[in-house]
């Protein structure tokens, strides 16, 4: 009865145990839905310490760290989770990837990126990661071209979004500069951010920080500007508040807008939402084109491809807009694409976690071309990227410096700090040549319709496949310069032919023609039936009529086929090169033909259905005669060509 009363005390205490720690897990749940991560995690870890495990628990600890930013500690959590072995949606793969990266551990990653893909194929993440295995060398690639160390201008709290205005920048910062008291964000603790300004020197050398603008300033947080080249317009992102008002979405959380506001004198007023904001979804971090008549910008609208995409809209000469576009899945994936921003090159730089990268978010540039399409994605490669976030690049082309935000650890006295760069190095720009050909018989010449036809890259992978058209050519469009491809070819009854195409490191057309041979052709009377097997030249030695041992092996092909063929009848057709006189080779040719055809009937042929002839010097397949010297200058492979035998079929 004691040991049933321990039992029962024992039982009792471990459902108290248990339920305690649920009602803690409850509440962490309502901060976690609230997106109070900070106090979220806070619960969560004690709960973990004291040996409580679940799916949710870990998902939910994992989560509440890489949402803001915080990739290793978010590792930790999602390796916990995944060492339960217990099923996670798709989604969960691509994150542990992420944080996977962040601790350096690369190969793992890109194991769970291939899982990923596996039980989520459509999603352009997957797509990517699985289109460029080598990601890591074409990084590498793109490296070492820039000069980077931190701006002087960080805190211990958030800075980042440096935005040229004037001869200063002006950028984010959760300083707390507020007084005693100031209002923090559940998010990540830290204080709602402002806008600052710093002097700025030709070497990007900053000067003190100062608050931007008192009129610009809310309770809530503005960041990420963008100036007209006069600097007299203003666009900036603020949580959804204007003049006293706050506004908030269906599940009652204020969203991010674009402002637009105007210089008079030194005071920033008339600040308005542009048009296709909305309540029910946020609109952030504006970029302008170079001649100003386009902003850029991220935002979740309808239409997104993932948690944000980059948005373009017109800016009409009255200062209305058009309806915003989205630039499109070549640029935007399902992950995040934010912090745009145009160069006066007109390329487009931007940060995304959705292209293959070092690990969280990386900066990636392409080119916006004058017809409205884009060239290649590439990723800006280290030290501006890094195995964290790093985001918000600016860059002046002329003298070649900027400014960079990131949650590196390097040098790091915040949550994102602010690094100023100089590039030495361009990437290169876009280089495409358009690859295209034309598919043809062996025999014939004529074109094969069709015929699939495809292209790998030089490791193997397959990168496109078209069909030949109605007179045999096939067309890849464009392809990268200076670059080795593989073509293969193929179509029922032909033999599979693969060439390789050496792509040019210039602009304009490379075309191949590709030979398709029949697998099994089609034999006739008057063809040399060596020809339609393929099957190759039978030699002969100087002055010698003994069949050689590798003509014993195609003389057993021409066996094979007269067995399978029983009314087959050849002709055998011996000759020489052009040495000695015409009459002693046509005596040692017919020797040829006679030995040839001995060797046919001791392996089974009916010496019925053979006929031959020697015919001497008289039939040259190339310019190596003798005559009437006796002399020739062609090498002795040029002349053994002529030391051939033929096997014209009389009848099948």
């Amino acid at each position: 009865m004691k040991t049933q009363a321990i039992v029962i005390v024992a039982f009792l205490l471990n459902g108290f145990l248990v339920d305690a720690q649920e009602s803690k897990i409850k509440k962490a749940n309502t901060n976690y839905e609230q997106y109070a991560y900070v106090n979220a995690i806070e619960t969560y870890e004690k709960v973990a310490e004291k040996g409580y495990k679940s799916v949710e628990l870990f998902q939910k600890l994992g989560n509440s760290y890489y949402f803001q930013g915080k990739l290793e500690d978010a590792n930790k959590w999602y390796t916990e989770l995944f060492a339960m072995n217990q099923p996670v949606d798709a989604e969960y793969y691509f994150r542990y990837a992420q944080t996977l990266k962040a601790v350096g551990d690369y190969k793992k990653a890109d194991q769970m990126m291939a899982q990923f893909n596996a039980k989520n194929g459509t999603d352009l993440r997957g797509k990517l990661a699985k289109s460029q295995t080598y990601y890591l060398e074409e990084i590498k690639k793109n490296s070492g071209r820039y000069e980077i160390e931190n701006a002087g201008i960080n805190s211990q709290f958030s800075d980042y979004g440096a935005a040229f205005y004037k001869n200063e920048i002006v950028f984010t910062s959760a300083k707390d500069t507020g007084g005693i008291v100031s209002k923090k964000h559940n998010w990540n603790n830290q204080s709602f951010t402002n806008l600052y300004s710093a002097s700025k020197s030709e070497e990007n050398n900053l000067g003190t920080p100062e608050k931007f603008s008192k009129s610009v300033a809310s309770k809530y947080h503005e960041s990420t500007p963008a100036f007209t080249k006069d600097g007299n317009i203003m666009y900036f992102t603020r949580n959804n508040y204007l003049n006293g008002k706050k506004g908030k979405n269906a599940e009652q959380t204020i969203l991010l807008k674009i402002y637009r506001a105007k210089r008079e004198g030194d005071k920033w007023t008339n600040i308005e939402e542009l048009p296709f904001n909305n309540n029910n979804y946020s609109v952030a971090h504006p970029a302008l084109s170079d001649d100003e008549k386009t902003l850029y910008f991220a935002s979740d609208m309808p239409g997104t491809l993932g948690a944000s995409d980059i948005f373009k809209v017109s800016i009409n000469t009255d200062g209305s807009f058009g309806t915003p576009e989205n630039l499109g899945n070549k640029i935007n994936t399902e992950a995040r694409e934010t912090f745009p921003f145009i160069s006066k090159n007109n390329e487009l730089y931007f940060a995304s976690d959705g292209h293959p990268g070092l690990g969280g978010l990386d900066v990636f540039v392409t080119e916006l071309k004058d017809d409205g399409t884009v060239g290649s994605i590439k990723n800006i490669g280290e030290p501006v990227n890094s195995s964290m976030d790093d985001f918000a690049f600016i860059i002046d082309t002329k003298s070649k410096r900027g400014f960079v935000s990131s949650n590196r650890k390097d040098d790091n006295l915040g949550y994102d700090d602010i690094y100023k760069f100089l590039e030495t190095a361009a990437i290169p720009k876009d280089c495409e040549q358009l690859l295209k050909g034309i598919v043809v018989d062996f025999d014939s010449q004529e074109p094969i319709v069709s015929a699939t036809v495809t292209l790998f890259d030089i490791r193997g992978h397959k990168l496109k496949t078209v069909t030949s058209d109605a007179i045999g050519k096939y067309d890849f469009g464009t392809v990268e310069c200076d670059a080795k491809l593989k073509i293969r070819v193929e179509k029922p009854n032909y033999n599979t032919n693969e060439i390789t195409a050496i792509i040019p490191n210039n602009p304009g057309i490379t075309e191949s023609k590709i030979i398709l041979e029949l697998t099994e052709k089609p034999m006739k009377p008057g063809d040399d039936l060596r020809n339609a097997l393929g099957i190759d030249i039978i030699y002969f030695d100087l002055d010698k009529s003994n069949i050689r041992p590798d003509a014993a092996v195609e003389l057993a092909k021409i066996v094979e086929v007269m067995k399978q063929y029983p009314n087959m009848h050849i002709d055998v057709r011996s000759h020489t090169d052009c040495r000695q006189t015409a009459k002693y080779n046509e005596a040692l040719s017919d020797r040829r033909a006679k030995s040839t055809i001995a060797w046919l009937v001791k392996n089974g042929i009916s010496k019925d259905r053979l006929t031959g002839k020697g015919y001497g010097e008289s039939e040259l397949v190339n310019d190596c005669g003798c005559e009437p010297t006796n002399q020739s200058n062609c090498t002795e492979e040029q002349h053994q060509k002529n030391r051939r035998s033929e096997f014209i079929i009389l009848k099948i």
